[in-house]
């Protein structure tokens, strides 16, 4: 029986935002979605862990890749693969944190739409046709999660634990994606992670940003789908 597939969405996203991954994979592969939503990296991993299949494949988007690493320095032995799309693995900087202060307090104030179009802007994502209806449907789950949820995903940002010694350590087939177009996480953060992992290639999305998922979703489902079903070809 193929592996199960756990999803972790990033800031603020729901289970909409592996929606086409989920449909066009779950008819092979027995997928579950776990939402971030504890005030730190290490009690959403725990939690996580506490919920998933004894092994299984892992998917994390942004924050949801952070937690992904975690996972794997937690209990390698119960990953068989991990996809990480747009996944930065180091501590946040002190100047990004301090950025991420202020959007925490436009959010408590009721304003968590400017919070999150300053997360994730339009030009984070690639200029397509889709993109206004993409970035709606990203506010669209944030509204829907709320304040609380925001603050808490922040402080786990803000105090994420450093993962490269969970890179060199890493022995499981890894695969990272990145949107050609995303101007919140350089394809150099990208290729740093995928020099330390042994196991892990770099494939780079056509017409997608930060959201590679949903703004090119059939490109990353057939990635995810080749690379959990077929020899992997590193770098």
């Amino acid at each position: 029986m193929p592996d199960p597939i756990l999803f972790i969405p990033g800031l603020m996203q729901d289970a909409r935002a592996f929606l086409p991954q989920v449909v066009a994979l779950g008819t092979c592969h027995p997928a579950q979605i776990y939402l971030p939503v504890q005030d730190s990296v290490e009690k959403m991993s725990e939690d996580a862990l506490r919920h998933a299949p004894p092994r299984f494949a892992l998917v994390g988007h942004g924050l949801g890749g952070v937690v992904a690493l975690d996972i794997l320095r937690r209990a390698p032995d119960r990953v068989t693969h991990i996809v990480l799309i747009a996944t930065d693995p180091l501590a946040e900087a002190p100047q990004m944190a301090a950025q991420r202060e202020s959007r925490m307090v436009a959010a408590q104030s009721g304003r968590i739409k400017a919070a999150m179009a300053e997360d994730v802007p339009a030009n984070a994502l690639a200029d397509t046709p889709d993109r206004d209806a993409v970035l709606a449907l990203l506010q669209d789950m944030a509204l829907g999660l709320g304040e609380g949820v925001y603050l808490r995903q922040c402080r786990a940002l803000q105090r994420r634990p450093d993962q490269q010694r969970t890179l060199r350590r890493a022995t499981v087939p890894a695969l990272l994606l990145t949107g050609i177009h995303d101007t919140l996480l350089p394809l150099r953060r990208q290729e740093f992670a995928r020099d330390l992992m042994p196991s892990s290639v770099l494939k780079r999305i056509e017409e997608a940003g930060h959201l590679p998922m949903l703004e090119a979703p059939d490109a990353v489902t057939t990635a995810i789908e080749g690379f959990l079903s077929g020899p992997m070809i590193l770098r």
